[in-house]
């Protein structure tokens, strides 16, 4: 049953929702900046029992924060945004679920298998999430390392899903396209999603009301979870409140229960 996934999303030192396709060395278009610090958003996470939400630190100058948010909720939330194979066990203590990786695992373009077992050495399979964001082609989705950038050789297929599936926990995927403009999901990334994965998997992308996890919940056959940002109104959106996203997973965990 699709559930809603929290988020705590991190650019330059604070809390901010952003267009994800806009993310450069020189900054961001933003939807939102938070007077509110990390920990403030593990904390309301944590007071709803809202699991399997991510931190992900948007290029350097996160840290700090990232650490009083895992502080904030220890295996609470996952942490992604620079981990690689120095870092990984240092968040993981701090009080990470899990850790999450995408650009550290490819070397110019290409997905690097040696990077792959490196990491999973040190967290585990059962600790380990990859980011398989990706970006829309002409031959499909490709994942997109580098704040969404670089768009790599490695295609995001059933095969791939099902190869890389007994690697990792789950999978986290931003459609980095639509990711901050509250236009509405890749409906087709999802589907294929539902169909493909054989792991849990979370979807980021273009979400901007309480029908889209009606959506991914259909799309997906219930199992793709989403995670909604600008359109929350946590973080200065209109689309959707917490509390609805709150009483969505009661209901679907009730219903689950019955089922």
């Amino acid at each position: 049953m699709t559930q809603f996934r929290p988020c705590i999303d991190l650019h330059q030192g604070q809390v901010k929702q952003i267009v994800g396709g806009s993310l450069n060395d020189q900054g961001a278009d933003t939807n939102f900046v938070s007077n509110y610090d990390a920990a403030y958003y593990a904390n309301l996470y944590r007071q709803h029992n809202l699991t399997g939400g991510h931190v992900i630190a948007l290029g350097p100058g996160n840290k700090e924060q990232a650490l009083s948010a895992l502080a904030a909720w220890p295996q609470g939330l996952q942490f992604g945004g620079g981990v690689n194979d120095t870092n990984a066990a240092e968040f993981l203590e701090a009080g990470a679920s899990h850790v999450i990786v995408t650009s550290w695992l490819f070397e110019g373009g290409q997905f690097s298998w040696e990077r792959l077992e490196k990491i999973k050495a040190i967290t585990g399979t059962e600790r380990l999430i990859l980011d398989l964001s990706c970006r829309r082609t002409e031959a499909g989705w490709q994942i997109a390392t580098n704040r969404w950038q670089t768009v790599t050789e490695l295609a995001v297929t059933p095969d791939s899903l099902q190869e890389l599936s007994s690697h990792c926990a789950e999978f986290l995927i931003h459609a980095a396209d639509v990711e901050g403009l509250q236009g509405g999901i890749d409906e087709a990334l999802v589907k294929l999603l539902g169909s493909a994965c054989s792991i849990p998997v979370t979807y980021a992308g273009g979400a901007r009301s309480l029908d889209d996890l009606k959506l991914v919940d259909q799309l997906s056959g219930g199992a793709v979870d989403l995670t909604i940002g600008s359109a929350l109104d946590i973080f200065g959106g209109s689309g959707v409140t917490l509390a609805e996203c709150i009483e969505w997973n009661k209901r679907q965990s009730s219903t689950g229960l019955q089922s």
